[in-house]
């Protein structure tokens, strides 16, 4: 087993999955906030197990298809054979049940880990359908839209799922992304239960027009189709009882500025676009509404070309 390395270290990012009118389509990296995983040699082959947990929290579900780090780790090793056993140690930075893709960023960091563990057998589009499984702990069928952005960074494009077609897509310059996190959890399965099996046309036809806007204007830098089309009128409204504060504290973003505003992926996160020169001002009124709400959040910002998975140290190998 000498060609395989001793440990390795991955992390990666939060994300924001439908970035608002791209349900389960669209998503975006956002690397304000990161999981880190550093996997360890074990030599019983096709073993899984979990070692410390630090962070935001100090326990995790020890059973594998009870934990989206243990899951994804255990995909890519049977995809690879079993050639090896591997412990996970996770250092949680991005909160659960959060709509920031907590659960991705944990799949994401362990996949990346193992595969550098191995000598990277496998592509970044492999380890992402690797850590597809782990994303299944959370919600099953899994979403791709927080796992491909924890990936491959940035904002990606699911254009098709079998057999897949991911593609990054290019961003304007000058634009951030604010997020606040109010104290409260939504759990992904939960909030996907509550959408309506179907759609009125006229809602489809015009959030069809909205997601074309909105990808038209990142590929060609038009703020003003991007500001047309950041808007979610199909799943949102569907959702604003989870957080009804949503509607105040969207307004108070337009106000100052922002080109859009939106739950951040199944809530009660939301974030927020805007030219970074009004980063600021869109923040402070976001927050402002939080507090007169009477609703505690956490903000968090970042540029909208966010890095996806990194690993994080070279692989250390063990002498032959």
């Amino acid at each position: 087993m000498s060609q395989f390395a001793h440990s390795a270290r991955a992390s990666a990012p939060a994300s924001i999955g439908n970035v608002g009118v791209g349900f389960d389509v669209l998503g975006l990296a956002f690397d304000a906030v990161r999981d880190r995983v550093h996997a360890h040699r074990l030599e019983e082959a096709g073993k899984v197990e979990l070692g410390t947990v630090s962070g935001l929290v100090d326990n995790l579900p020890t059973q594998v298809d009870r934990n989206c780090a243990l899951a994804a780790a255990k995909a890519v090793l049977d995809a690879a054979d079993n050639p090896i056993g591997v412990r996970l140690d996770v250092h949680k930075g991005v909160p659960l049940s959060a709509g920031m893709g907590g659960s991705a960023a944990s799949a994401v960091a362990a996949a990346g880990a193992v595969n550098a563990l191995m000598g990277s057998p496998f592509s970044a589009d492999e380890i992402l359908v690797h850590a597809m499984e782990g994303e299944r702990v959370s919600a099953d069928p899994p979403p791709w839209d927080n796992v491909m952005a924890a990936v491959h960074g940035g904002l990606v494009l699911a254009a098709r799922l079998d057999p897949p077609v991911i593609r990054p897509l290019p961003l304007p310059e000058g634009l951030s992304c604010v997020l606040f996190h109010p104290d409260r959890k939504i759990n992904t399965q939960d909030a996907r239960d509550l959408l309506a099996p179907v759609t009125d046309r006229q809602i489809a036809i015009e959030h069809s027009r909205n997601l074309a806007s909105f990808v038209a204007g990142c590929t060609t830098g038009d703020l003003d189709l991007i500001r047309a089309g950041l808007k979610d009128i199909l799943i949102e409204p569907q959702r604003l009882p989870l957080l009804p504060e949503l509607a105040e504290v969207k307004l108070a973003a337009m106000h100052a500025g922002a080109l859009g505003c939106s739950f951040s992926g199944s809530g009660p996160s939301v974030f927020a676009w805007c030219d970074s020169s009004k980063l600021d001002a869109v923040r402070t009124a976001m927050a402002t509404a939080f507090e007169q709400s009477g609703c505690q959040a956490d903000c968090y910002n970042a540029p909208l070309q966010s890095r996806g998975l990194i690993i994080e140290t070279e692989p250390v190998a063990l002498r032959a």
